[in-house]
């Protein structure tokens, strides 16, 4: 049986593929008696399976706690499943709720780097609009983080642009700086400090500032969740 948490449906064109080589990955699963399992990891598979009309699939057994189940069927998910960014950032935020980590904690779990888990938590920051066009594949993960550039007010309206232009992720990255930007005054900033700005928040998911100097410069980092710093 599966674990009792949501999860989106796998895509019927995957089926065919499934029909005929099998589910390649075992899911993971434990006993719960009475000759039962729960499905731990690697439900999407065995829905797959089942629409496929799949009469066996692989499957590893594990013996684990309830806290221990849900923190690998996690872990499992976001490392093989075909999670949407969206799906992918909210279970990042649960492992972090849930089990007291910390993005360095994660980053180590996942094999990632921590800027890459910031990066990936900073989606959940964007509103519901945008949420669901990410879910259904119409914006990528890069166009959602071109768009946190902008004010909250503005990200709707950038998005539905995007969409209607089916501009790239480079092409999004442009508009929300000129958006963010507003009509440029005489002693506008210039353009090349705020392009090296996007880069380095793009890489380090922090908030970067660029003062150039007579002789050198100065860079300043900000964030708003302390397991940035």
């Amino acid at each position: 049986m599966p674990a009792p948490r949501p999860i989106a449906a796998w895509p019927p064109s995957s089926c065919a593929s499934i029909r005929a080589q099998g589910v390649v990955q075992p899911i993971v699963v434990r006993g719960v008696g009475g000759g039962r399992y729960e499905i731990i990891a690697g439900e999407r598979r065995w829905r797959a399976a089942q629409m496929a009309e799949l009469a066996a699939i692989p499957a590893i057994v594990r013996e684990c706690s309830d806290e221990e189940a849900l923190a690998l069927g996690l872990i499992e998910n976001i490392q093989r499943e075909a999670l949407n960014p969206l799906e992918e950032a909210q279970a990042l935020q649960r492992l972090l709720n849930e089990f007291a980590l910390t993005h360095e904690d994660l980053a180590e779990k996942l094999g990632r780097s921590r800027a890459a888990i910031s990066n990936q938590l900073r989606l959940l920051r964007l509103p519901e609009a945008v949420h669901r066009h990410l879910e259904s594949g119409a914006l990528s993960a890069g166009h959602a983080r071109a768009l946190l550039a902008l004010p909250a007010e503005a990200q709707v309206a950038a998005a539905e642009r995007v969409l209607r232009e089916d501009l790239t992720v480079r092409a999004t990255e442009r508009l929300a700086r000129g958006m963010a930007q507003g009509p440029k005054p005489a002693s506008a900033r210039d353009p090349n400090i705020i392009a090296l700005e996007a880069e380095i928040a793009a890489v380090l998911g922090l908030t970067a500032t660029v003062i150039p100097r007579s002789r050198g410069g100065e860079l300043r980092l900000s964030w708003d969740d302390p397991e940035q710093g």
